[in-house]
C-alpha cells in the first residue's frame, strides 16, 4: 500500500491562467462577472470586452480553446434546473467547460464547439431558481434510501468549479447559500483539484457534499493538467476536517490490467486519508467508462496520441433513454468490477454508503 497519502505534497498543483478572457457587456454588468474579469488579468489573462453579447472570435483549435475563458449571462433556459439521475434531484450550471485535459473527457460528448470555459456572471439569477423546487425531485427527495440528503442540487454536470474558482468565485458564493438557506437541502459538487483552501472557513453548515473524483494510479495518465491522486486525497481529507460532507466519485473505472489491486489500493488510500477526521458522511459512486462514436471522435482529434481503449469491438453497444448508443464494457466485465469494487468499498469504508454502480 503507498505510504505518501498523508505526507506533504513534492510540488503544489499550479492554478489554471487563460491566456484570454472574453466578457459580453450583459455580463460585465453584473458584479460577479466584473471580479472574474478582474481576478483573471491579474493572473496576467488578455481581457478582451465584446461589444455584443454574442461570443465571436472563438478559438478554433484546441489549444487555444482549452486556454481561453468566457463570461456570459446565463439565458433563462440555462438557468432551469434539470433532473440528473442518479446523481441528484436537480442540475444547476455555474459555467461550462474544464481546465483540465483527460483523454477520456465526457464533456467531449456533451458539449458542442471549442472547448472554451464559459463562466456565468448572473450567479444570483441561478440560485434564486433553485428554492421553488424543494422537495421535488425523484432521486433524493422522495426516494426513502437517500431521503435523509434532503433535495439535492448538482453544481458540477458540465464543469469543475474548483478548478476555476480562483477566477470565479461562485462556487464560495454557492456554499454560503446553501449554508445560509435553513432547509432539507444539499448542495454537491465533484473535482478532481485539490486548491480547498478558501472554501475551508465557510459557513457551509454540512450543506454541501464535496465529492472527490479519483481513480487507479494506473489511470492517471489519462488524467493531463489534473492535480495527482494523492493530491486530492489530502485535499479531501482537509475538507472532512472542516466538516464537510464528503463523497468519493470512482471514475471512470477502467479495464486496467490490474484493475483489482488497483482499484483496491485506492479504496485503502482513501480509508488512510479519512482516518481521523471526523464525521464525513461518505458516499461512493462507482463510474465505469463508456463512450459514444460522437464522444470517441472528438477526444481523438483532441488526443491523438492517447492509449486509452475506445475500441467499439471490445464493448457491448447500449442504447440510451434518448436512443442514442453508447460502448460500455461486457456484461460479464461489468458484473466482475461491480463484485470486486463493492467489496474493497466494504473492506476498506465499511461507513460508506454506495449510492449507485453504472
Amino acid at each position: 500500500m503507498p505510504s505518501d497519502v498523508l505526507e506533504a505534497p513534492a510540488r503544489a498543483h499550479p492554478l489554471w491562467k487563460p491566456r484570454r478572457l472574453l466578457i459580453t457587456p450583459s455580463a460585465f454588468g453584473w458584479p460577479q462577472g466584473e471580479a472574474m474579469a478582474e481576478r483573471a488579468a491579474a493572473l496576467g489573462a488578455e481581457v478582451v470586452r465584446l461589444k455584443a453579447d454574442r461570443l465571436t472570435g472563438l478559438p478554433d483549435t484546441y489549444r487555444d480553446a482549452k486556454t481561453t475563458m468566457a463570461v456570459v449571462v446565463a439565458s433563462p433556459s440555462r438557468r432551469k434546473p434539470q433532473p440528473i439521475p442518479p446523481s441528484a434531484d436537480w442540475r444547476f450550471d455555474l459555467a461550462e467547460g474544464c481546465p483540465a485535459h483527460c483523454s477520456y473527457c465526457y464533456l467531449a460528448g456533451s458539449l458542442a464547439g471549442p472547448p472554451i470555459i464559459r463562466a456565468y456572471a448572473n450567479l444570483p439569477e441561478i440560485l434564486a431558481a433553485l428554492p421553488p423546487l424543494l422537495g421535488q425531485g425523484q432521486v433524493t427527495s422522495r426516494n426513502a434510501a437517500r431521503a435523509a440528503e434532503g433535495t439535492t442540487y448538482e453544481g458540477s454536470c458540465y464543469t469543475d468549479p474548483l478548478g476555476i474558482e480562483h477566477i470565479t468565485g461562485s462556487l464560495a458564493e454557492t456554499i454560503r447559500f446553501f449554508g445560509a438557506w435553513e432547509a432539507e437541502a444539499q448542495f454537491r459538487f465533484t473535482t478532481k483539484y485539490d486548491s480547498i483552501g478558501p472554501l475551508l472557513d465557510l459557513p457551509h453548515h454540512r450543506r454541501t457534499r464535496i465529492r472527490f473524483s479519483i481513480n487507479a494510479r494506473g489511470a492517471e495518465r489519462f488524467e493531463g493538467g489534473a492535480p495527482r491522486v494523492r493530491n486530492r486525497l489530502r485535499a479531501m481529507r482537509q475538507a472532512a476536517l472542516a466538516g464537510y460532507r464528503i463523497g468519493l466519485t470512482v471514475a471512470p473505472i477502467l479495464n486496467l490490467p490490474d484493475w483489482r489491486e488497483a482499484y483496491d489500493a485506492l479504496l485503502a488510500e482513501c480509508a488512510i486519508a479519512l482516518d481521523s477526521a471526523g464525521d464525513p458522511d461518505l458516499t461512493v459512486e462507482l463510474i465505469t467508462h463508456r463512450f459514444t462514436e460522437g464522444s470517441r471522435g472528438v477526444l481523438q482529434g483532441w488526443y491523438p496520441g492517447s492509449e486509452l481503449e475506445m475500441d467499439p469491438e471490445q464493448r457491448s453497444r447500449k442504447l440510451t433513454k434518448f436512443g442514442s448508443a453508447k460502448y460500455v464494457f461486457p456484461k460479464a466485465l461489468m458484473a466482475d468490477l461491480r463484485r470486486e469494487l463493492e467489496a474493497s468499498v466494504a473492506r476498506h469504508l465499511p461507513q460508506a454508503r454506495v449510492l449507485y454502480f453504472t
